[in-house]
């Protein structure tokens, strides 16, 4: 499916991939305003977010690779930088295995290297705190603006312990494409890519201070440099 996407700028393009339950609209609006100046910035709606409407989230992460895929095609677009955060990094990561010739760089974040070994306690404090804000009326009327599809639905998919595709995270030392891998110093599992992908020569590392799950808010400047760096040498 084509996805819902706004596009501001000229240059050579970057994609910015939104984290869950955000919108290309909401998510990254302190990179997508700086980097408009010298680039083309697509933000996308993911699948089952925003204005992108699907019921169907069954192999979703598959299907959000094509999409993007045709959006690209939409717009005449051969390759591209990409860049994302949680969800919309792990979407990034199936698109590159998928498409390497389509992508010009990767850049990573809020990404988990590996199973960690309290992952099921980390999945039922996920579940409760999603079931938190079902019940939250402000939360839920927000989310019901933000996104014209069945929002709940991305939620209930998480509920399944399997759901994170921790096979690909590994495999992304594989990956044909120069990768940037942000990590805040906050978040110790995810940390722990630093020196898992640190290994490979294609794969640069970047530790965040005063950062956590969501670097790119946490510290919007710092990051939006050390991408602009990465984006030029591939450019």
């Amino acid at each position: 499916m084509q996805l819902h996407t706004s596009i501001k700028g000229e240059g050579d393009p970057i994609v910015f991939l939104h984290t869950g339950l955000q919108t290309g609209q909401t998510d990254f609006q302190y990179q997508s305003e700086y980097f408009s100046n010298n680039y083309q910035i697509l933000l996308p709606d993911l699948r089952g977010h925003g204005n992108s409407f699907s019921d169907d989230f069954s192999h979703f992460f598959e299907d959000s690779a094509k999409d993007l895929e045709e959006t690209l095609n939409v717009y005449n677009i051969d390759s591209v930088h990409l860049a994302g955060c949680s969800l919309g990094a792990l979407v990034g990561i199936f698109f590159a295995q998928r498409y390497p010739s389509r992508v010009k760089s990767l850049c990573l974040s809020g990404v988990l290297p590996e199973k960690p070994a309290n992952w099921r306690y980390m999945h039922r404090q996920e579940v409760e705190r999603q079931r938190r804000l079902l019940r939250n009326e402000e939360q839920v009327h927000y989310f019901n603006q933000l996104h014209n599809t069945n929002w709940r639905e991305f939620i209930y998919l998480a509920r399944d312990e399997e759901w994170y595709p921790f096979e690909q995270t590994r495999a992304i030392k594989e990956l044909q494409v120069p990768i940037l891998y942000l990590t805040g110093e906050n978040n110790s599992h995810e940390l722990k890519g630093a020196s898992i992908y640190g290994e490979c020569e294609h794969v640069h590392v970047a530790l965040l201070p005063f950062a956590g799950h969501l670097v790119h808010q946490d510290q919007p400047e710092l990051y939006t440099f050390i991408l602009e760096q990465f984006i030029k040498r591939h450019t």
